[in-house]
Formats: structure tokens, sequence, C-alpha cells
């Protein structure tokens, strides 16, 4: 697929494109209005009218800049082929800043952390508005249960019930608009919000101002989702439906505040407006809908994560795990180990924090940190494109400025439970460390020989009938970009661990691109009909189920002739029966004989756990274990055995 096509298509304005947009990303941004007001209130040493216009101008200009400017106008921009997300913003640069790997790994993880404790805050705020009716109701054993059935059906993939996100999103957010819109018109005043000049004064009047920018922050968590649903939504749709939901959220937070300013003497800091602007007749069916609207936004964040560690195995940040497709919609996936430890932080963080306002510390932090990632990586990018160096220099002064004042606002949570989220990152950045470094040691011991020297050997081994046969085609993968290369590896195995007799030998080589979606491939003809290699080319998205990919080349190359795929058997081709196939995988493991240097083998020993919970080569690739055969060579063939031992006998006679 060409870039202009992928222009088109990420470009295109459709009605289904919209409802479909409105339903998949704004999820997480979209409910803050459950809890930033609250988040707000309970940290005020008194409610005043320029306290809480204030701290609303905030909210106006933090979702202006941070979502509007930094991910409408910049980051949507930075599209990786129609794709986006701070992976796809990495492979953009990683060739030429081989050092932004750093800054990946970390804007995932906290990501990933913040998927966490979305559905925990969401739900449970939701759920909390009842207790202005019944405050007996069990709120905790309620969300468990919601959040255990929304993780149980993933599996079974939402084919069904995402076709409904869309239309229910438009009502929760038109639902906002609407109340906020009631209080609003009783109160007109709050507009002065608008004026940055009151945000201003929040900040540098207040004592509690700035460390209120941790609660602030709270409104735009969720605005990195615009910029990783790029592909699954198109800019234009993005940017169509974010003009409706900001004005519907900052109605809403209007509506909230004047509510605040008209009922300061009824507010505490248990207060939540967003239920005391409801209408009480319409509380209950307005539960419902929030409840419905912060289970379709742990729904986003599910799914994004599992998008982002299938991405992060194609970038070599993750060990392989299995990836079921339950759907045949587009980019749906299913990671069961991802969905279960998710799901095992998400109810600890339910039973352990129990109330949302308790949530609302351990919230903000982590995400904070990924929107700093992705402004670096957002610079680094713009850098390469060669943007005007002072433009490049003011959004990185303002970005930072703004990004590093929220993060130190944040930090005032991390002992009132940032810490959790922020430990649920750093466990996941070893994970993605240990491994990406621990490949990178191993493939240092990679040896490349030419395979111009085995030419002759691979013909004679083919005719010796001396040899047993071992498969009629004998498949290897390896990691030669150049056909002029064959592995150190490959040749030890087929010579030296056991001599393989074959009539034909294949080279399967796959090369995972900085693009999304390519899915290519070259077949090179070393040796006619006795050695080929096959290049294989796939984007960083595309799931590499080998067997299916080898299989459609296999076809391919026999309806054009290239190939025989009858049986060489006299027995077996009369009967029209197809050649046997057999996979050799190669595994290099540490020789007993051989130690990295401290550093690396603590890596090394870390790697090899990962590695157990991994499932392995074969599995990742798709391929059928009843014809694969897994070998062990050691990582590291010494061709030069040095002399360790002195032989004393060889002047003694014997009679």
């Amino acid at each position: 697929m060409n870039h202009s096509t992928n222009k088109s298509q990420i470009d295109k304005i459709t009605t289904a494109g919209l409802i479909v947009t409105l339903g998949i990303i704004y999820g997480d941004i979209g409910t803050s209005p459950l809890y930033v007001m609250r988040a707000i209130i309970a940290g005020a040493d008194s409610i005043n009218a320029p306290f809480i216009i204030g701290g609303l101008s905030c909210i106006v200009w933090t979702l202006t800049m941070q979502t509007t400017i930094k991910y409408i106008t910049f980051a949507l921009r930075a599209d990786n082929k129609g794709e986006g997300g701070i992976f796809a913003l990495f492979a953009l640069i990683r060739k030429r800043a081989k050092w932004a790997f750093l800054f990946a790994m970390i804007g995932g993880c906290t990501l990933l952390a913040d998927s966490i404790i979305t559905p925990a805050i969401t739900i449970v705020s939701a759920i909390e508005g009842t207790l202005i009716k019944n405050p007996r109701i069990p709120v905790v054993p309620i969300a468990v249960m919601i959040i255990t059935l929304l993780f149980l059906i993933q599996k079974f993939g939402t084919k069904m019930i995402g076709k409904s996100f869309g239309p229910i999103m438009f009502i929760w957010f038109s639902m906002l608009g609407i109340l906020g819109m009631i209080q609003l018109l009783q109160f007109p005043q709050i507009l002065h919000a608008l004026n940055p000049a009151y945000a201003f004064d929040f900040l540098t009047k207040y004592p509690k101002g700035f460390v209120l920018l941790g609660a602030v922050f709270l409104c735009t968590t969720g605005a990195d989702a615009l910029y990783s649903d790029l592909g699954h939504c198109g800019r234009n749709n993005i940017r169509i439906t974010w003009g409706f939901v900001k004005i519907c959220l900052l109605l809403n937070y209007f509506g909230q505040g004047a509510w605040i300013l008209k009922n300061v003497d009824f507010v505490n800091e248990w207060t939540n407006p967003f239920f005391a602007i409801m209408p009480s007749w319409f509380l209950m069916p307005g539960i419902v809908i929030a409840t419905v609207a912060a289970i379709i936004a742990s729904q986003a964040m599910i799914t994004s994560s599992f998008t982002l560690i299938s991405e992060a195995i194609s970038l070599n940040f993750w060990p392989k795990v299995k990836i079921n497709y339950p759907t045949n919609i587009k980019g749906q996936m299913y990671i069961s180990s991802i969905n279960w430890i998710l799901y095992i932080c998400c109810i600890g963080v339910v039973l352990f924090f129990q109330k949302s306002s308790n949530m609302e510390a351990a919230y903000g932090l982590t995400i904070n940190i990924t929107m700093l990632m992705t402004t670096i990586l957002l610079g680094t990018y713009l850098y390469y494109k060669h943007v005007p160096k002072y433009l490049l220099v003011l959004f990185l002064l303002i970005y930072l400025f703004i990004e590093g004042s929220f993060l130190i606002a944040n930090m005032n949570k991390f002992l009132h439970g940032g810490y959790l989220t922020f430990m649920i990152g750093s466990i996941l950045f070893i994970i993605m460390y240990v491994w990406f470094h621990g490949r990178k040691i191993k493939n240092s011991f990679i040896e490349f020989l030419k395979i111009d020297q085995y030419i002759d050997i691979i013909k004679a081994l083919a005719r010796d009938k001396s040899i047993p046969k071992y498969a009629t085609n004998l498949v290897f993968l390896t990691k030669a970009n150049r056909e002029t290369d064959v592995e150190s590896k490959i040749i030890y195995s087929l010579l030296n661990k056991q001599p393989k007799r074959a009539d034909t030998y294949w080279l399967l080589h796959i090369d995972i691109l900085d693009e999304p979606h390519v899915l290519e491939y070259k077949v090179t003809q070393i040796i006619q009909g006795i050695l080929i290699k096959v290049d294989f080319k796939i984007g960083f998205k595309v799931q590499p189920r080998l067997n299916l990919f080898f299989r459609q080349v296999l076809e391919e190359m026999s309806r054009n002739k290239e190939i025989d795929l009858l049986s060489h058997y006299v027995s077996l081709r009369q009967f029209n029966i197809l050649s046997d196939f057999r996979f050799v995988i190669i595994d290099r493991i540490q020789n007993y004989d051989f130690d990295f240097p401290p550093r690396e083998q603590f890596i090394m020993d870390i790697y090899d756990i990962l590695k157990r919970f991994g499932i392995g080569e074969v599995r990742s690739l798709g391929l059928d274990t009843s014809n694969v055969t897994v070998e062990t060579v050691p990582l590291y063939i010494d061709k030069e055995t040095p002399v360790l031992l002195t032989r004393n006998d060889l002047t003694k006679h014997y009679g």
C-alpha cells in the first residue's frame, strides 16, 4: 500500500467513521468529568469564585494546549503510514536516533500502567453516584463484578458490543453538554474561565494552586489515545469529533463550576458536582449512562494495551506471547497473558483504594510521564523533518515546561498512591529493558559467513546418498539481510551438529519494517532448486504468521513452475502426495565455559527467566509443531580452541 493511499484513508471523513471515532478514542478523556472537579475542590482550603473560575480556566487551557494543539495539531501529523502512537512514532525515528528506544520504552510502560488504573477509577466513580440515593450500596463488590465480566468477555472479542460504542458515547457527550448548559445559563459569569489570566492567578495566588495542577491534569488523561488510534479512526475524523467532544466537556465543567458557586455553603470535600448537577429524576438514568461510558472507556484502554504489547513484541521490547484474533475486525486482538495481568492489577487497585477519590492520587502521574516521552520523541521527529529550528525550540520549551510543571505537581501524589502505578510502570520498564538488551547482547554473537564458500559443500551434501535423507525440504530461519551471507549457526547445524541431507534447503528471513502494514516477499535462487532464500518484509503491526506466509509462497512458486511440490519419493509421487517439509529452529545457549561481563551476565540471567514465560519462536511464528525440530547450539563458537593441556606421555615406550 503506497503512502498516498494511506494518506487518503486517514484523511477520509465518513459518518460511520465519525461514529466509530466517538466510540473508540474518547472513553478515557470523556469520562474525566466524573472526578476532575471533585478532585480540585477536595484540595481547596476554601471555595470561592476566583478559586473555582481559576481552576476551570486551568482545565480550559490544559485541554487546549495539551489536547488540541499538541495532539490534534502536531502529533496527528506524525503518522507512520497512517498509524499513530508512541511506538509508531519511535519506529519513524529509530534508525537515525538509536537512543530514542529508552524514551519509547518509558512512554509505553507508563501508558500500560495507566491502562490498569483507568477501569478502576472510571467504573468506581460511576457507581459511586448511587450513594446519593442509598449510602449503603456496596460499590466495591459491584465494581469488581463489572470489571470481572469486562475482562472475561475479551477472549470472545467485542465485535457485537463494539458497534454500539459510538451511539452510546454520542448520548454520553450530549448528556454532558446539556446538563452543563442548564447550569451555565443560570450562572453565565462562569465563562470568565475562558480568560487565561484566571488560570495564572490560580497558580500564583493560592497556596495550593500549583499542587492542584495534579488534579487539573486529570482532565487531559486519555489525550494520547487520540494519537494512538489514528490508524483505526483517521486524522480528520478525530479532528472533527474532537470539536464536538471538547465543547461538551467544557460545557459540563462550566456547569459543575456554576453549581458549586451557587451552592458554596453545601459543598465539601466529599461532594461530587458531576452527579449534583443532575435533576433528581434523572439521577439513576444518568448513573447508568455514566457506568456504560466508564465500561467503554475501560474497554478502549484494554484494547489499546493489546495493541501496544503487539507492537512491543515486533520492536523486540517484549517477550513473544500468544496473540489471538477473536473477530475479523482489523486490529482487534486478544492477548491472554496481558488480559489477566491487567485484570489482577485492576482488581488489586479497587480493593486497595476502595474509593475513587483515593485512586485520584495514583492516577495521572504515569500518563504525565507518557506525555513527556511523546514530546521528546515528537521533537526529535520534527528535527529530522527539518522543521525551522526556532519553531522546534519554541515547541519543546513550551511543552517541556507545561508537562514538567504537571509532573512536579503530580509528584505530590507519589506518597498518596502515585507510587503504586509508578511501581507497576517500573516493573514493566525493567521487563522491556532486559528483553531489548538481552536480545541485543545475544545478537552481538551472531557471526555471518560468506555463503559462496559453502555452495560446493551444500551441493555435495544434497547428493550424498551415504547420509540418510533428513527431509525433502529443510527450512532454516536466518537473520542475514544480505543474500551473500549465512549465519554460522546454520552451517554448524547443517554440517557439524548432524549432517542433514535434503533435496532443497530453504532460508527464510523476516525483516520487520518501520512501516506498520507492509506484507511483501522476495525469492532468490542461490543454488537453482537446491538452496532458495525467501525474504519477507513485514510491517511492525503485522503478526508474523510464518507458516501461513510460507505456504502462500510455495503455492505461488508452484503455479509459476519454479518448484515441484509433489513428493520426490517414487512410491508417493504416483499418488500425487505432496512433498515433506521440516523446519529447524536453532536456539543459541550460553556455553558452560563462557561468561559475560557481570552487568551483561545479570541481564542475561533475567532474560532467560523472562524467556520461560514467553511462547518460544515456534509458536510465535505460527509453525506446525509436528514438523519442527528445535536445536541448541553454543552461543559462542570459538574456532581457535586455546591450548590448555600438555601431553606428557609421548616419550614413553611400551614393550
